[in-house]
Formats: structure tokens, C-alpha cells, sequence
């Protein structure tokens, strides 16, 4: 008897794993193609400014020839962006949680400068005064956390206020004085590490930005901290149902995002060989630039940080490639401004299906 009414139950299981599979069959094989392209770009958001930088490359290498191509115009485009790389990284750890940070590109001139007057002025060992210009970012990124995370204000407006306090900061701090590159040379040749070029062309500042980002891909795709970052950026509510300290790892993030800023400041001395008040003014827009270029949601907990590196690339090579060929640098504002809007719409069609 038993035989008997375990039989239909087996042939049961066995209809339900069949009718499975073949859904399964039919969602993967007979989805328009359309639909199966838009999933395909949600799961790897990094493709479309990955194809868009290999099409630019090929497009001015064709126009340019060796030109273009010759290892000094490629190290030049990876000095280019190394600054907007870095900063861009930070941008995109807020960014991923659904939120901004207007206030990079003054932490990073605020940490750049402490370092220089920490050295100079008060004539500190060149290590010290670095890791204070560290503690700086960190301490901004930290009370950017705070307030968003504990007292609840929007992004945009605490960081908005930041960067008018920073900036302010920066200048009343600093007199609005120029250190100059002779003077950093010998006396504290540190802060300009990385103008080094260990590799060719490729300075140490190059190399450091194409590391942290490697190194924070991994972090945002393989680890618990990474997964949280995600969740938080698409459901707070849910993230925080689920066991994550949605508090506590908002303002990990913002403090993240003023010591990479730091990091930049430092880099920023090399690039330019000297401590100026006034550099870095367009840092805050070049990184959201490369970030929405990359492909990253500005909606939050969808993007790769790679895809921030591809869309800073493009920037580079775009200016590079029209500057080469003699056009108006006008044209390089108005390609980039399509290149963002075009991003933001292939953004919210992906999200149409994938959503």
C-alpha cells in the first residue's frame, strides 16, 4: 500500500521538476532580445562604459594613428585621470548607498594643504604632518556620516554645507598661500612620492589609483562590508530588517570617503609639484562625471567601481583625443555632457526590466 501511494507523489515531484525546467528554459531562450541585453547590462554594469572607452580608443586611434597611441599620450591620459580615479572612488562608496558628496574636492585641497603647513609652518616631521592631513578627511568624513547617518539630514544638503565650510577652511587656514615645488624639494621631498615614475611614463600616483580600485572592487563584491553597502543604497528599510547596522556602516563609508580624499590630496602634491589652495576646484564634477559615466546608479546599490574607472578614462581620452586632433575644448564639455545624460537614460531603461 505504501509502494503504492508513494508512487503518484515521485510522478508528482517529477511533473513539477519537468514544468520547472522547462520555465527556466523558456524565461532564459525566449525573452525578446532586447530584455535579455537589459538584464545582461544589470548584472554587469561595468559593459557599457567598458565598450564605450574601447570604441573611443579605437575611433581616435584611427584618426590619430601612432599619434595617439605612443606610450607618452597614454601616460599622459592615466596622469590625467589618476586624481579624478581616486576621488572618484571615494564618490562612488556614497554615491552606491544612494547618496552624494559634494564636499571630495575641498577635503582633498584641505588635506593636501594641512600637509604642507603641518611640514612647513610648523616644521613637523613630513610623516606626521601627512598622517594629520589623513586625520583631517577622516574627521570630515566622519562628522558627513554622522550627520547623515545619525540625525537623519539629507546628502546633498550636509555635504553641500561642507564643502562652503571646507573650502572657507581651507583659505583662512592656509592664507591663501602657495607652497611652492623648489621649497617641498628640499625640504620635504615625501610629499611629492608620488610624482615618482617607477614604470615608463606611469607615475606612483597612477599606479596607487588603479591598485585602490582593484583593491575596493573586491571589497564591494567579496566581503559582508561590501554586500551591506549594496543593500543599503537599495532598501535602507529592508538592509536594516535583515540585520545590517545601516548607522553604522553609513558613516564607515563617509569616513572611507574623506581618508581616500586625503589620499588624493597627497597624490594631488606630486601631480602639480606644489601645495596650492586653489587646485582641485573641479573635483567634486569630474568625480559624479566618472561616476555616472561608469554606469553607477545615482539612485543607489547598483554599479561597479571599475565602471567609475572606465568613465574616468573616457574623460581623459576624449579630452586627449580632441585636443590632439585641434578642436575648440568646448567640444570636449558638450561630448561629456551628452555622455552623462546618455548614461543616466541607459540607467533608468536597465531598471525598467531589471528592477
Amino acid at each position: 500500500m505504501s509502494d503504492a501511494k508513494t508512487q503518484p507523489s515521485q510522478e508528482f515531484e517529477r511533473v513539477l521538476k519537468d514544468s520547472a525546467t522547462d520555465v527556466a528554459s523558456f524565461d532564459r531562450h525566449d525573452r525578446p532580445l532586447i530584455e535579455r541585453l537589459q538584464h545582461v547590462l544589470h548584472s554587469n554594469p561595468a559593459m557599457v562604459p567598458l565598450i564605450v572607452l574601447v570604441l573611443s580608443l579605437i575611433i581616435f586611434g584611427a584618426l590619430l594613428g601612432h599619434k595617439f597611441f605612443s606610450l607618452f599620450s597614454l601616460g599622459l591620459i592615466l596622469q590625467q585621470v589618476a586624481i579624478t580615479g581616486i576621488v572618484g572612488a571615494a564618490q562612488t562608496l556614497v554615491i552606491l548607498t544612494a547618496g552624494i558628496d559634494l564636499s571630495v574636492g575641498a577635503i582633498m585641497v584641505l588635506s593636501s594643504v594641512v600637509m604642507g603647513q603641518f611640514a612647513f609652518r610648523y616644521g613637523l616631521w613630513t610623516p606626521f604632518a601627512i598622517l594629520c592631513g589623513f586625520g583631517v578627511g577622516g574627521i570630515i568624513g566622519f562628522i558627513n556620516g554622522y550627520l547623515v547617518a545619525k540625525i537623519k539630514l539629507p546628502p546633498f544638503i550636509v555635504t553641500l554645507g561642507m564643502w562652503q565650510i571646507v573650502l572657507a577652511a581651507n583659505f583662512l587656514y592656509s592664507g591663501n598661500e602657495t607652497i611652492r615645488s623648489q621649497d617641498i624639494e628640499a625640504q620635504a621631498p615625501l610629499l611629492q612620492l608620488f610624482a615618482w615614475k617607477p614604470i615608463g611614463s606611469l607615475t606612483l600616483g597612477v599606479i596607487v589609483m588603479v591598485l585602490l580600485v582593484l583593491a575596493f572592487n573586491y571589497v564591494l563584491n567579496h566581503t559582508a562590508w561590501g554586500r551591506h553597502v549594496y543593500a543599503i543604497g537599495d532598501d535602507p528599510d529592508a538592509a536594516e530588517l535583515s540585520g545590517v547596522q545601516v548607522t553604522k556602516t553609513l558613516i564607515s563609508v563617509y569616513v572611507l570617503s574623506g581618508l581616500i580624499c586625503a589620499l588624493a590630496g597627497w597624490v594631488l602634491i606630486g601631480r602639480i609639484g606644489s601645495v596650492s589652495p586653489t587646485s582641485g576646484q573641479f573635483a567634486n564634477i569630474e568625480s559624479i562625471t566618472a561616476v555616472v559615466i561608469g554606469g553607477i546608479s545615482l539612485f543607489g546599490g547598483r554599479g561597479s567601481i571599475l565602471g567609475m574607472l572606465f568613465g574616468a578614462l573616457i574623460v581623459g581620452v576624449f579630452g586627449l583625443g580632441l585636443r590632439l586632433i585641434g578642436t575648440d575644448p568646448q567640444w570636449t564639455y558638450l561630448l561629456i555632457g551628452v555622455l552623462i545624460i546618455a548614461a543616466v537614460a541607459i540607467d533608468q531603461w536597465i531598471r525598467k526590466v531589471a528592477g
